[in-house]
């Protein structure tokens, strides 16, 4: 999906930096609490964490960078329970509106309507039966594709070539577990591309490495 949350390697965003040795795991006390309200959200609207991650990525601008990072945790927490009919569509804004002293007229609770869905086994990791399709040291290019649901391909590498660093665990694909249609596991590689490959001859050197799953990849001519 090619939307807000896709970011990487795009221009503009200032530059960044790592994070202080003693930097607080929360900043502020809100922002533990939504990071466990953004859990409990998604036990309750019966998602994964793959559901979870296409939520954040289908708010608008505005809830996606205006709040900063648990923000939109809150945004995407909010979508969850009202796909999942756990929550009406509005009943928040109305509850916030009540808390002010105002007199809001709140929506009634609707019926549930979870997705139906349940994993196999715990975590993300899965066998799977086929050999790896590539190998250490390979060149592969990564899928020109943009898919119309979830993807974790990000944009700034389709269409380019890397080398295959790693084979990872095999796990679920992200694309068809987000939308509850199969965990479909896959082979893991850890591509490195080189800058120049990403973005032009005018760029700093340095490589970037990611984790790819089998089907964004195919062969080099």
């Amino acid at each position: 999906m090619d939307g807000i949350a896709d970011m990487g390697g795009t221009p503009g965003w200032g530059p960044t930096r790592p994070p202080d040795r003693d930097e607080p795991l929360f900043a502020e006390r809100w922002q533990g609490r939504a990071f466990a309200l953004a859990l409990l959200s998604q036990h309750l609207a019966g998602f994964n964490v793959d559901a979870f991650r296409h939520a954040i990525e289908r708010l608008n601008r505005s809830a996606y960078l205006d709040q900063g990072y648990f923000g939109r945790w809150l945004n995407a927490s909010e979508l969850m329970l009202t796909d999942s009919a756990i929550l009406a569509p509005g009943a928040v804004d109305a509850r916030a509106r009540n808390l002010r002293g105002e007199h809001a007229e709140e929506p009634p609770i609707p019926r549930p309507a979870k997705p139906d869905y349940a994993p196999t086994a715990p975590g993300a990791l899965r066998p799977v039966d086929a050999p790896p399709a590539f190998t250490v040291g390979e060149r592969v290019r990564a899928k020109n594709i943009s898919p119309a649901g979830h993807t974790r391909l990000a944009g700034y590498v389709r269409g380019h070539t890397g080398t295959v660093q790693l084979i990872q665990p095999s796990a679920l694909l992200p694309d068809t577990n987000a939308h509850f249609m199969g965990e479909n596991p896959q082979h893991v590689y850890t591509v490195r591309f080189d800058s120049h490959e990403l973005w032009g001859g005018g760029a700093e050197p340095f490589a970037v490495t990611i984790e790819l799953y089998e089907s964004y990849l195919e062969k080099t001519p």
